[in-house]
């Protein structure tokens, strides 16, 4: 039997195991009771606000909610607790003069304020897609090659991080209360927390890192790495989408914070207290992995018009298999290595040929960047090869889409698709993969899943886990994929649904508030995330 990786506490190890239980408990809110609780508000801060801007000409501007499956879980927390949402509201401030009246008494129809923070043009190239894209997200998945460290890119973020927390100040300060609690979801954000103490704005803080947290080998290439892990300790919770993320913070602390003394805090969780550069430490760290709304992508895969979608999308394959991928157009998602793969498939089990289609659906994304544009040749040019190799009449082996779907057209392509494959190099979650459970309402499909998705350790019993960089054993992987049988692949899929529905987008925010909004010093939160491990 080939090895898999057993996912375990704060680490992984090699393992001939075939299948892996799930970690994580049942969804509830069994922490400090919200009735007993003291009844603050949740101030969500992040990068954008929930919002989509339109400009119609000679009627000015106007602002529609956005959608999302973290959308859905913050607006019911937000709506619960007399909540606000601080964020860029999408356009840059030197093209809006008037924008920020239209957006002042701004309420969202779930009844939660929105407060925006304009950005000029400068702040966001710099901050946004300077810091955030081309420092922290390629350090973070491990992209060692196309990092760049720029002072100007620092200098950029702090001031940013700066102007956001006086945006929060001033939310803090119309009825402020020791128990309102600021919920930072952005990276570009790990400084918000210092710059709040440094304005003297008390209040409770969490932050929820959606990226992987690296190794100390990788963490340590950071010219800023000591600034950077002060901000993230300066929050009262840190939350990380894995226990391999909260185990490489941690190792991360204890190399660089001597002051700071880790410990078990119970319930899965760790405390962190003590001294970092003349700040004092009070922090509890732990994983929360994110979900999905799975019961509202299953209710509207089912509707009749998806299911009509989904019929001529298998019928316009001609009774083909259909292997199907939702990537954006990034290194991290591993669609060149994909494609080698389905190629080896091919060259290896040729009974596959003119029987099984991969659709590779390749959202754009940062094309003004050159790397991007790199990649994008890379894969458009992979798939001119497989398909003059294999093609034949009436059969092309690769079907490539370079757009993104709307949603419904996603839907479909997922009922449509007879196994999906999910298999980048190195992601925090990977929420496509649990999307594409929660759409198959007849149970029919298979999941291919790389073993470096955040998903991996709650989808591990119903997937077939792969390792990206390992050509053959993916391709051995599509061949089991489209080869499983009826009996088998509702096994699994049943597994994988459960696990989807079970711990969703609302039991990951229950998780993070339970624990943020939990009485300190003391006792930790009596919801024991990891008991039963």
């Amino acid at each position: 039997m080939a090895h898999k990786l057993h996912f375990n506490r704060l680490g992984i190890q090699m393992s001939k195991t075939a299948s892996i239980p799930s970690i994580l408990p049942e969804r509830r809110l069994s922490g400090p009771s919200r009735a007993s609780r003291p009844r603050g508000r949740c101030i969500v801060v992040s990068d954008r606000l929930p919002i989509a801007l339109t400009c119609e000409e000679g009627q000015g501007w106007r602002v529609s909610p956005a959608q999302g499956a973290l959308i859905s879980a913050l607006t019911a927390v937000l709506g619960d607790r007399r909540g606000v949402w601080i964020g860029w509201p999408g356009v840059a401030q030197e093209e809006t003069p008037g924008l920020r009246r239209v957006l002042a008494g701004a309420i969202h129809a779930g009844g939660f304020s929105l407060r925006p923070v304009m950005l000029t043009a400068q702040e966001r190239r710099n901050a946004c897609g300077g810091f955030a894209g081309e420092v922290i997200w390629p350090l973070f998945h491990g992209l060692t090659a196309e990092h760049d460290f720029q002072p100007a890119y620092w200098q950029a973020f702090r001031r940013v991080n700066r102007k956001f927390a006086r945006a929060t100040a001033r939310t803090l300060a119309r009825g402020a209360s020791a128990n309102d609690l600021v919920w930072v979801h952005e990276p570009l954000l790990l400084n918000l927390a210092c710059e709040l103490r440094g304005l003297k704005a008390g209040c409770r803080t969490a932050f929820f890192l959606h990226l992987p947290f690296p190794a100390p080998d990788l963490y340590l290439r950071l010219p800023w790495r000591e600034e950077l892990l002060g901000g993230l300790l300066a929050f009262g919770q840190a939350g990380f989408q894995t226990e391999l993320d909260l185990a490489n913070f941690l190792a991360c602390v204890r190399m660089l914070a001597p002051g700071v003394t880790v410990a078990q805090a119970g319930g899965g969780l760790w405390s962190l207290r003590g001294s970092w550069r003349g700040n004092a430490v009070d922090l509890w760290a732990g994983a929360f992995p994110v979900g999905i709304d799975a019961r509202r992508t299953e209710e509207r895969a089912a509707r009749p018009e998806v299911e009509r979608r989904a019929a001529a999308l298998r019928d316009s394959f001609g009774g083909r298999q259909i292997l199907l991928g939702v990537d954006r157009v990034d290194r991290t998602h591993g669609i060149p290595e994909k494609l080698r793969a389905f190629a080896a498939a091919l060259t290896r089990f040729p009974e596959l040929q003119d029987q099984a289609t991969l659709v590779q659906i390749a959202i754009p994304s940062r094309e003004n960047l050159p790397r991007h544009a790199a990649l994008r040749s890379e894969i458009e040019r992979l798939v001119g090869e497989i398909n003059g190799a294999f093609g034949r009449p009436g059969w092309v082996p690769v079907c490539y889409l370079h757009r993104e779907p709307d949603p419904e057209e996603r839907l479909a392509w997922y009922r449509a698709a007879d196994a999906a494959v999910a298999a980048p190099l190195k992601a925090g979650m990977h929420l496509m993969a649990k999307e594409y459970c929660a759409a198959q309402t007849d149970g029919r499909g298979a999941l291919v899943l790389s073993e470096l998705a955040g998903a991996a350790p709650q989808l591990a019993t119903g997937a077939l886990l792969v390792n990206p960089f390992d050509t053959q054993g993916v391709a051995r992987a599509l061949r089991q994929a489209l080869g499983m049988k009826e009996r088998e692949r509702a096994h699994r899929m049943r597994r994988l649904r459960e696990e989807v529905r079970t711990h969703d987008v609302f039991w990951w925010a229950d998780s993070c508030l339970a624990t943020a909004l939990a009485e300190r010093p003391g006792e930790v939160p009596t919801r024991d995330l990891w008991s039963h491990v």
